[in-house]
C-alpha cells in the first residue's frame, strides 16, 4: 500500500509544490495556517486538480497531467475526515455510517455498521442525529462514515482543532488505535506540533506550499536542517554562530562558547537548543566553558497548570539586563525545587542536545 504525490498548483499567494509518499506508517503534514495543507488534501482526494503532475495510489493513478488521467472524487476510494466533521444532518448516526455502502447487500451494511459503531464507541448512540451528539461524538462517527468503505488511505483535515481538551484527548486515542490497525496510507494535517508528534511517525514540513523538511520525526526534531524547520516545530532557542574549531562555536547572541557533538561540515550560521533540552545544574556541578555550563538568573516565567516556561538571562551574554537569551520549560516538581535556590543558577547546554544550522 502506496500512496505518491507529486505535484504543483498555482494559488494566490505562492505555487503548492510537493513531492512525498506514505505506506503504511501515518503522516503528519505540519505547518503554520496558510501553509498548504487543506489544498494538499484536497488535490489528493479529487476535490481540486493540481496544474501539473502525479498522484498515484496503489500503482492506481489518480491524477496525471502527462497522461491527462484524472479519477472523480467518488471514485478515488479515498476516505476523509474534516475539521467540522461535515455529517449529514438529517440522517441518524447508523445512517451517516452506511451512507457509502450502497452497493452492499442490507445484511452486510448492517453488520459493518454495527462494526464500526463499536470501533468508534459509539454503542447506544445509532439512531441519534448529529445535533443530538457532543463535538467528540460528532467526529468518532465522521472517522466510523470515513473508514466505512475500507479505503485505500486515509486523509484527516485538522481532526482535532475544534474540539475542547477532554474531546480531544478521546478522539486522539481512538486516531491512534485506527492508525495501529489501519496499516494503509494516512495523512494527517494539523498545525499543532506535539500533535503531530504524538499520532505520526513521519512528518512533512510544509512552509508557503513548498516542503521545507520530510522524514523520520525524531530526526527533524533532533536535528532540524534548517532555522524555518526549527521554528515550525517549536524551537524557541536560537543564536547566531561563528565557528571557533571542530566541535566549538561561539554563540554570537548568548555570549558564550559552546562544544557540539555535531560534525561541522560547513560554517553554521546559527546554533539551537530546545526548551526542555537545558539542563540545571548544583552550583558545585558547574564545570565553565568546555562542560557548556554557565552561570544564569530567572527575567520573567510563564506558567501552565503542569509547566513552567522560565525566561534565563545568562550572566556574561550580551544586551539589556532585563533581555532574556534563553527559554526553558520545566515540570512544575522540578520548578518546586528550583525556586528555593539562591542566585546564580547554572544551566548546562549538552552538546549532544545542540543543533547548528546554515544560513
Amino acid at each position: 500500500m502506496a500512496l505518491e504525490v507529486q505535484f504543483e498548483k498555482k494559488l494566490r499567494e505562492f505555487t503548492l509544490d510537493v513531492t512525498f509518499s506514505a505506506s503504511h506508517e501515518p503522516v503528519a503534514i505540519l505547518g503554520p495556517s496558510g501553509a498548504g495543507k487543506t489544498m494538499l488534501l484536497r488535490c489528493i482526494a479529487g476535490l481540486e486538480r493540481p496544474d501539473r503532475g502525479r498522484i498515484r495510489l496503489n500503482e492506481r493513478i489518480l491524477y496525471d497531467s502527462e497522461q491527462r488521467a484524472e479519477i472523480l472524487s467518488r471514485d478515488c476510494r479515498i476516505g476523509l475526515l474534516f475539521q467540522q466533521y461535515a455529517l449529514f444532518p438529517h440522517r441518524t448516526v447508523a445512517e451517516n455510517i452506511a451512507f457509502g455502502l450502497q452497493d452492499s447487500s442490507a445484511a452486510e451494511r448492517t453488520a459493518r455498521v454495527a462494526a464500526l459503531i463499536k470501533r468508534a464507541h459509539l454503542e447506544g448512540l445509532e439512531e441519534r442525529y448529529p445535533r443530538e451528539l457532543s463535538g467528540g461524538e460528532q467526529q468518532r462517527a465522521a472517522l466510523a462514515r470515513a473508514l466505512a468503505i475500507e479505503p485505500e488511505a486515509l486523509l484527516l483535515d485538522e481532526p482535532l482543532s475544534a474540539l475542547d481538551t477532554h474531546l480531544r484527548s478521546q478522539v486522539e486515542i481512538l486516531l491512534q488505535e485506527t492508525f495501529a490497525k489501519y496499516q494503509r496510507p494516512a495523512i494527517l494535517v494539523t498545525h499543532n506540533m506535539e500533535e503531530a508528534y504524538r499520532l505520526c511517525s513521519k512528518l512533512v514540513i510544509l512552509s508557503r506550499g513548498h516542503i521545507a523538511a520530510a522524514g523520520d520525526k525524531e530526526t527533524i526534531f533532533r536535528r532540524p536542517p534548517t532555522l524555518e524547520v526549527a521554528r515550525l516545530t517549536g524551537c524557541k532557542n536560537f543564536s547566531r554562530a561563528r565557528l571557533i574549531s571542530d566541535h566549538h562555536v561561539e554563540a554570537i547572541d548568548w555570549g558564550c562558547r559552546l562544544r557540539v557533538a555535531q560534525s561541522i561540515p560547513r560554517p553554521p550560521a546559527y546554533v539551537g537548543i530546545r526548551a526542555h533540552h537545558l539542563d540545571f545544574l548544583e552550583s558545585s556541578a558547574a564545570g565553565g566553558a568546555e562542560d557548556n555550563a554557565y552561570p544564569c538568573r530567572l527575567v520573567n516565567s510563564s506558567e501552565t497548570p503542569f509547566r513552567m516556561t522560565l525566561f534565563l538571562r545568562l550572566e556574561q551574554g550580551p544586551g539589556e539586563a532585563g533581555t532574556p537569551h534563553l527559554q526553558a520549560e520545566v515540570f512544575k516538581e522540578k520548578w518546586e525545587r528550583l525556586r528555593e535556590r539562591p542566585y546564580p543558577w547554572h544551566i548546562r547546554l549538552s552538546p549532544e542536545s545542540l543543533f547548528l544550522l546554515p544560513e
